[in-house]
C-alpha cells in the first residue's frame, strides 16, 4: 500500500544528456561511451627522450629501463594532444614553440622480445592529423610502455 504509492508519486528521473563526442570527460572507445567520470584511469609508463626514440634493446633487460620515466594516469579513450599536453606539464622542452613530441608503443612481440613501434606525432602549437588519435585506436595495451621523443623543428 502505502509504500507502492510513495514510489509512484515521485516524478520520473530526467533522461540523461544525449552522448557528445566533443565533451571532455566521455569519449568514445569501440562502441561503448566511456565515461570518464566513473571509469577508473590506467597507469601507463612513459619514457620520454630529448632528440630521438630509446632504442627496442633498451627495454631488453628486465628492471632495467631508460631514464626520464614521467607516470601517466589516462584512458583508453586519450588522444595524442591530450599525453602531449601532460608531457607539457613536466618536460620543459616539450613546451617550445617548434618541439614536437613522437609518440611510439613498446610492446612484448610473439617471442616476448620487446619492439617498438612509432604511432604517432603531436606539435607544440600546431595541430596536426594525429592529434585525435586515441590509445585505443593505435592499439595500445594495459601493460605497454609508451616511448616519447621530444624532436626540435629547428
Amino acid at each position: 500500500g502505502d509504500v507502492s504509492r510513495m514510489l509512484s508519486s515521485r516524478p520520473p528521473p530526467p533522461p540523461p544528456p544525449p552522448p557528445s563526442s566533443r565533451t571532455l570527460g566521455a569519449n568514445r572507445q569501440g562502441d561503448k561511451l566511456l565515461d570518464r567520470s566513473r571509469a577508473c584511469p590506467m597507469l601507463i609508463r612513459t619514457f620520454v627522450k630529448k632528440g630521438a626514440h630509446n632504442r627496442s634493446e633498451d627495454y631488453s633487460t628486465r628492471g632495467q629501463n631508460p631514464e626520464g620515466e614521467e607516470h601517466l594516469h589516462v584512458w583508453m579513450n586519450s588522444t595524442l594532444r591530450e599525453l602531449s599536453e601532460l608531457i607539457k606539464q613536466v618536460q620543459p622542452a616539450a613546451r617550445e614553440r617548434t618541439s614536437r613530441l613522437s609518440f611510439a608503443i613498446v610492446y612484448p612481440d610473439k617471442r616476448g622480445l620487446l619492439t617498438l613501434k612509432e604511432v604517432g606525432s603531436t606539435r607544440s602549437i600546431q595541430r596536426g592529423p594525429d592529434d585525435d588519435k586515441t590509445l585505443a585506436e593505435l592499439h595500445f595495451q594495459a601493460g605497454d610502455y609508451l616511448d616519447v621523443a621530444i624532436l626540435s623543428a629547428a
